[in-house]
């Protein structure tokens, strides 16, 4: 088992130390914050679309697929009525010369996200006081 550790720093700072890494987040300033550093919520955006960019990065390295020019760019879909993300729009921006092939495949490497897995599959939760 693993454990990350969370403080308050002050403000509506609050960080989570982990692997030997702080991951600072803040609010924005209408919601009280400075902006000094992403949401929590969009923190989780930003692990599932780099999470897809490892592997597809993963694909073309081990394939040896120049990866110049290479990106993703992900499109974040919110319901009006309850203003929960919707849909998530991955499109995988392909360098120049990319094999015509390997378009498909590259689309089944991102979709192995290990933290959509988890959406999918979710973890128990257990919140409790000490």
């Amino acid at each position: 088992m693993s454990t990350m550790t969370v403080s308050f720093p002050g403000g509506k700072h609050v960080d989570a130390e982990y692997g030997g890494f702080t991951i600072r987040t803040d609010q924005p300033p209408r919601a009280g914050g400075e902006g000094s550093a992403p949401q929590p919520f969009d923190l989780f955006l930003a692990s599932i679309a780099t999470c897809a960019g490892i592997y597809v990065k993963g694909f073309c390295d081990s394939r040896q697929i120049p990866t110049q020019g290479l990106g993703l760019e992900m499109r974040i879909e919110r319901d009006p009525a309850t203003h929960r993300v919707a849909k998530l729009a991955i499109e995988i921006r392909l360098p120049a010369g990319f094999p015509e092939t390997h378009r498909e495949a590259v689309i089944r490497a991102a979709d192995q996200c290990a933290v959509k897995k988890h959406i999918f599959a979710p973890p128990e939760f257990e919140i409790r006081t000490v």
